[in-house]
C-alpha cells in the first residue's frame, strides 16, 4: 500500500507514479473504462470524422476554377458545422470534467484506505459534487481559463527577446500544477474554490509552515518529465500516419483524383486510424500526470503527514 500523505522528493514523484499504477493500475483502468469508455470513443469518432472532412475540402484541389471553394464549403455546410462544433464541444467538456476528476476521488479513496474501489463509489462522488463541479467549471471557464491564457500570451510575446522561451518551458508545467492542485484541494479540504485556488499557487512555491526550501522545482520537474514520457509515447503513433501519408504524396503518380482528395485509399484510412490511436493513448497516459501531481498534492500537504502517520501507527497496533 502506498503511503500518500507524506514528504517526497523528485525522484519519489515518478517512481511512485508508476508504482501506483502497478498496485492499483487494473483496477484503476477498469473503473476508468467503465466511467469513460463509450464517451472516448464518441469523441474519437466525431474527431476522426470531422477532421477527415475539413481536411478533405481544405486539400482538394480547385478544379472548378472558383476562388473561395473552401469558403464557399462553409457557407454550405454552415448547419452541419455547427451542429458537430457544438457536439464536440460537449463531449470534449465532458470528458475534461471525468478525465480530471476521476483521478481525484480514485485518489481521495485510496488515500483513506479503501483497498479496490468499484465503479459505483466513483460515480457516486461525481453524483455527490455535482454542484461543486458546476461551481469548478465556472470558476475555470471564466478565472483560470483567462489568467492562464493572459500568461501564457504574454510569454510568447516575450519569445522576441529570447526569454519568452524559457518562461513557456516555465509556465505550463506550473499551471497544469496549479489546475490540478485546485482541483484535488476542492475535493479534499473542504475549502472554497477561491480558498482553494489561492492554496494551489501559494503550495507551488512554499509549504504551508514557511520554514521549508521551496517545493517549486521538484513540482515543476516532476510534471515537466511526465509531459516528456507521454509526448514521446504519443508523437509514435502521430508521426507514423504522417510519414505514410507523405510517402504516398511523394510516391503516387499524378492522376486527379489523389490531388483533389488525398485523404481517401490506403493512406487515409491509415493516418486517421493512427490519429484516433494517438487520441485514445493521449487520454489513457494523461492518468499518469493527473496521479503524479496528486502525489505532490499530498506532499505539500504538511499540515495532514504527521495525522497520516499516526493513523498509520494505530493500525499496526490493531494488525499486531
Amino acid at each position: 500500500m502506498i503511503q500518500f500523505y507524506k514528504k517526497r522528493d523528485f525522484g519519489t514523484f515518478i517512481s511512485d507514479s508508476f508504482n501506483f499504477f502497478k498496485l492499483y493500475g487494473k483496477n484503476y483502468f477498469k473503473n476508468y473504462l467503465l466511467i469513460n469508455g463509450l464517451l472516448l470513443i464518441l469523441m474519437v469518432v466525431v474527431v476522426i470524422f470531422g477532421y477527415k472532412e475539413l481536411f478533405s475540402q481544405l486539400f482538394g484541389s480547385n478544379l472548378g476554377g472558383e476562388t473561395y471553394y473552401f469558403e464557399q464549403y462553409f457557407s454550405d455546410n454552415a448547419g452541419m458545422l455547427i451542429t458537430v462544433g457544438i457536439i464536440t464541444f460537449l463531449l470534449f467538456m465532458i470528458l475534461a470534467i471525468v478525465n480530471y476528476l476521476y483521478p481525484v476521488f480514485y485518489l481521495k479513496r485510496i488515500a483513506q484506505g479503501t483497498e479496490k474501489i468499484k465503479t459505483d463509489e466513483i460515480l457516486g462522488d461525481f453524483k455527490n459534487n455535482v454542484g461543486k463541479i458546476a461551481k469548478l467549471c465556472l470558476g475555470m471557464m471564466f478565472i483560470v481559463a483567462p489568467l492562464a491564457l493572459f500568461v501564457v500570451a504574454f510569454s510568447y510575446i516575450l519569445v522576441i527577446v529570447i526569454i519568452g522561451f524559457f518562461l513557456i518551458l516555465l509556465i505550463y508545467p506550473t499551471i497544469f500544477n496549479v489546475i490540478t492542485f485546485l482541483m484535488y484541494d476542492y475535493f479534499n479540504s473542504g475549502r472554497g474554490f477561491f480558498e482553494s485556488l489561492s492554496y494551489s499557487i501559494r503550495s507551488q512555491f512554499s509549504y504551508p509552515n514557511g520554514s521549508e526550501k521551496s517545493p517549486y522545482w521538484k513540482y515543476w520537474a516532476s510534471a515537466f518529465v511526465m509531459f516528456i514520457i507521454i509526448s514521446i509515447a504519443t508523437s509514435v503513433f502521430t508521426y507514423i500516419p504522417l510519414i505514410f501519408f507523405y510517402g504516398s504524396i511523394l510516391t503516387s503518380s499524378p492522376d486527379g483524383n489523389f490531388e483533389q482528395n488525398p485523404f481517401t485509399g490506403v493512406a487515409g484510412i491509415i493516418f486517421f486510424v493512427f490519429y484516433g490511436i494517438s487520441m485514445l493513448l493521449s487520454f489513457f497516459l494523461s492518468n499518469l500526470m493527473y496521479v503524479n501531481a496528486g502525489f505532490m498534492y499530498y506532499d505539500s500537504r504538511t499540515d495532514l503527514h504527521q495525522k497520516a502517520e499516526l493513523e498509520e501507527i494505530e493500525t499496526i497496533g490493531i494488525n499486531e
